[in-house]
């Protein structure tokens, strides 16, 4: 989910990685840059309609290591892969269109139609 404006957007992307397997922070990193690139193409439409944000599109994740990506200028030898997404997110949290947070786990409503949860856990959602 995202937030545009005071609207929670919710978005879905799939994944295919290299060979089918990725490490979990940069498979949760793709995601975060197709959300950003979502939100990016959202914004200049509203912009065309006279209607532009003044507040940055906030995007969730639940993966501390890449929110930390999202802002931290340091190449590490394993993001090699996702080289371009790190640039394009990064250059939009400068520019001020949108802000990376973490979200814990337990509020991840996606997780009780995509994971086996305990049922303590699923029916706090």
């Amino acid at each position: 989910m995202e937030a545009l404006g005071k609207n929670l957007v919710p978005v879905t992307f799939g994944f295919l990685g290299f060979g089918g397997f990725l490490f979990s922070v940069e498979a949760e990193y793709q995601g975060v840059a197709n959300v950003v690139a979502e939100t990016a193409w959202l914004r200049n439409l509203l912009r065309e309609l006279h209607s532009p944000l003044s507040t940055a599109t906030l995007v969730y994740c639940d993966n501390v290591s890449a929110v930390y990506m999202s802002v931290n200028p340091v190449q590490h030898q394993r993001t090699k892969h996702i080289e371009i997404d790190i640039h394009f997110v990064r250059d939009m949290v400068t520019a001020g269109q949108v802000r990376v947070l973490h979200v814990p786990s337990r509020f991840q409503y996606a997780d009780i139609f995509t994971k086996g949860l305990p049922s303590a856990l699923f029916e706090e959602f």
